[in-house]
């Protein structure tokens, strides 16, 4: 725990004043925390947590918070007029225990001056390793392979058994090289990828630099076994339909906003190679799930990995639950000990500063 928050919670838990709702459980350190406040004897401070292993109903949730000077949610919970009708005037502070905050209407709380925090950075080494890792066993086929063992399929071996697609020599993808989209890429640059490009609004050459230093280093340590080799690495910024087209793999690592709800569609989705591996991480909706669906089922796209759906959790009826070349996780990329118990911290002393009137760590803004 770093020495702001100790600080904070000595503060709240000594002066602090009204009702902080916590909408779930969190991770050991900072449920502590909140355990802690709730025992501190301070007759003006009240804790209100739910703690049940199951999400609570939108009445139930807006019941929760009736009051609340202060709220932590999850990215779960859907923060808008309503929301803060239940709670009332005296909120000062949301504070989401997540990067993303597609779930919270931001100008609906700025036009009641409620402040509003996230959790970004904490979460990019997770968020990355995720991606890297539905990339692999996407294009590697592991769900088929997994299930091979498991139903009793796996025989003899054979030259042309689930065959998967190698990356190296190929061109990789990054749809939003931001913080995660960067890290995403600097996972995946040893697999050998000889080319990157990545779409969003500007091209960013100071991250640029530092991956092609990277692929440099990858490049020396594969020539000293392989000295034939030439170094022909490169990156650049790239509209998405040439990002599509000539991508082997495409990893969506941009925010969900209304520029990019249904950015993969059933139009630009026949743009990429019937080789190709699409990854999202990122958020559900940036995909057509249908027109992914289409394109799996056509071989127009080789195969999917996905840790995020529309909606959540996506029903195991779905076609794309079902299909042998779609493999999915459950929504599970900041899901590590470490980030999440930093997502939690970050999130408590967002609510703290937020209730005492100090400058948010992390704030969310128009």
């Amino acid at each position: 725990m770093n020495d702001k928050l100790l600080s904070l919670v000595k503060t709240v838990k000594s002066t602090g004043k009204g009702l902080i709702v916590v909408t779930s459980t969190l991770p050991k350190r900072s449920q502590m925390i909140v355990e802690e406040l709730q025992n501190s004897g301070n007759e003006n401070l009240k804790i209100v947590q739910w703690t049940k292993n199951s999400r609570p109903a939108r009445s139930e949730l807006l019941e929760l918070v009736k009051g609340a000077s202060g709220v932590l949610c999850m990215l779960t919970d859907k923060i808008d007029d309503e929301f803060l009708d239940a709670a009332g005037p005296q909120l000062k502070i949301v504070s989401s225990m997540s990067v993303g905050y597609d779930h919270i209407d931001v100008s609906a709380l700025n036009s009641r001056n409620v402040l509003i925090g996230n959790t970004p950075g904490v979460l990019t080494d997770a968020s990355a390793d995720i991606t890297a890792f539905l990339a692999l066993a996407a294009a590697r086929r592991a769900k088929e392979g997994h299930s091979a063992v498991e139903g009793g399929t796996w025989k003899e071996w054979h030259p042309t058994w689930l065959l998967g697609q190698q990356f190296s020599g190929k061109t990789l993808g990054i749809v939003g090289l931001g913080q995660i989209g960067c890290a995403t890429a600097a996972r995946m640059i040893p697999f050998g990828f000889k080319k990157i490009l990545y779409s969003g609004t500007k091209s960013h050459p100071d991250k640029e630099a530092l991956l092609k230093s990277l692929a440099d280093a990858n490049f020396s340590i594969t020539k000293l076994s392989s000295p034939e080799i030439t170094n022909d690495f490169s990156i650049r910024n790239s509209s998405l339909s040439d990002l599509l087209k000539e991508s082997d793999v495409v990893c969506i690592t941009c925010s969900l906003n209304k520029s990019t709800y249904h950015l993969i569609n059933k139009d630009n989705i026949k743009l990429m190679k019937n080789s190709a591996t699409l990854v999202n991480s990122a958020r559900g909706p940036i995909v057509d799930q249908e027109a992914l669906f289409e394109a799996l089922e056509s071989g127009s796209l080789f195969a999917a990995g996905l840790d995020v759906t529309v909606p959540e959790p996506i029903p195991s009826t779905h076609p794309l639950v079902k299909h042998p070349r779609c493999f999915i996780i459950p929504h599970v990329a900041s899901a590590t000990i470490e980030t999440r118990t930093l997502m939690s911290d970050l999130a408590l002393e967002n609510l703290f500063c937020g209730l005492l009137g100090q400058s948010l760590k992390h704030q969310v803004h128009n």
